[in-house]
């Protein structure tokens, strides 16, 4: 019995991450506000970023894996760097227009301490993710993630996790969470989320 148990708990939980990614999947909210809910640490601003006291960040859990050119990234080994995570799939229409700003951002700021490191999400093989990079020239790596996992499970309960597509969540140099919004981005209000940091000690 327990046999036949586990893979119907198997296919529950695929089918729980599934919804969720489908309800939160592209979202084209402008104003970007996001509940908190419950006891969390964070303020939400009227533009819609998240943000987490300097004193008060967490780090995320384990975000490594599998890159979409085929090497290995590990998120923890870019600690010292203001590290900006972007959730995105080549599907999603939101995506495609943040994706020149966050091209030119990354190129900007990649001698300043910044890192850029996509989480694709929900494309089934890599070649649209691929194509997606291209046509935009995404100068960084994005983490081959198709079926969510690692923005389900790299984000501790009650943190400033991904909850929709697109979503961008920002570490600071210690490697905690630090900013987060749930919305498309364009070049300003990307830039606010990373300057800050740059300028903390």
């Amino acid at each position: 019995m327990s046999l036949s148990r586990a893979p119907r708990r198997t296919l529950l939980a695929v089918g729980v991450l599934t919804a969720a990614l489908t309800l939160s999947a592209c979202s084209g909210d402008s104003n970007g506000k996001s509940g908190g809910g419950g006891n969390t640490n964070f303020v939400t601003n009227t533009g819609g970023i998240s943000t987490v006291a300097k004193g008060e960040r967490t780090a995320p859990n384990e975000i490594a894996g599998e890159t979409l050119d085929g090497k290995r990234l590990d998120v923890a080994d870019l600690k010292g760097k203001v590290v900006v995570l972007n959730a995105w799939g080549s599907w999603c229409g939101p995506c495609r227009a943040e994706a020149p700003h966050f091209a030119k951002v990354a190129a900007d700021l990649e001698d300043q301490g910044v890192a850029f490191v996509g989480l694709n999400t929900r494309d089934p093989n890599k070649q649209p993710a691929i194509a997606f990079e291209e046509d935009y020239g995404v100068p960084y790596p994005s983490l081959y993630d198709p079926q969510g996992k690692l923005i389900l499970f790299g984000f501790p309960k009650g943190t400033l996790n991904p909850q929709a597509i697109p979503s961008t969540v920002v570490l600071d140099k210690e490697g905690r969470i630090a900013a987060r919004s749930l919305m498309a981005l364009d070049e300003k209000k990307l830039r606010s989320m990373i300057e800050p940091l740059l300028k903390e000690k």
